[in-house]
């Protein structure tokens, strides 16, 4: 739908009254007699150039240094990222405590409600399944309770799994 120049400066006015889209969206159905999605909002706002209210980006507080993240996997990031992922001298594939070497496979048919899934087996020789849901988070689903895999496999799982899931697409 195509807005005139009348129109287009009252929505603009309405972006600088502070009104978000949805806000917006009403009031062109209600005050002009058009009716638009909440979406086609979104595009004729985009169009006119403005930012309305909920689409400002939140300013984050500064990260203490005291909060540092921890090393390894936690609930909220189960395949951490390396400290120097750019360093000289690239992560081992071999757990020498251990001897073993984490393999991961993705499995040909997935589970329904999944992105992805397969099995992982660490170095110390235990296979667990794991799944990437619709929403892109991974989960990682031992067969004995209360397994955890060692510390210094989950970058590897996570990077050999980065890897095996480029070859899918």
């Amino acid at each position: 739908m195509q807005l005139d120049e009348n129109q287009k400066k009252t929505v603009a006015g309405w972006i600088e009254e502070g009104l978000d889209l949805s806000a917006i969206q009403s009031r062109l159905e209600s005050e002009m007699d058009i009716h638009m999605t909440y979406m086609d909002v979104r595009f004729l706002v985009g169009d006119l150039e403005l930012v309305p209210k909920d689409e400002e980006e939140p300013e984050e507080p500064e990260p203490e240094e005291e909060l540092a993240p921890a090393d390894g996997p936690t609930p909220d990031n189960p395949f951490p990222a390396p400290e120097d992922p750019m360093g000289e001298a690239p992560l081992p594939t071999d757990d020498v405590a251990g001897g073993g070497e984490v393999s991961v496979t993705v499995s040909p048919v997935t589970q329904p409600g999944m992105r992805h899934s397969g099995s992982v087996t660490f170095s110390d020789g235990v296979k667990c399944e794991w799944h990437v849901d619709q929403y892109g988070r991974p989960a990682l689903v031992p067969q004995q309770e209360g397994y955890r895999p060692p510390e210094d496999d989950m970058p590897k799982f996570g990077q050999k799994l980065e890897q095996e899931l480029r070859g899918v697409y």
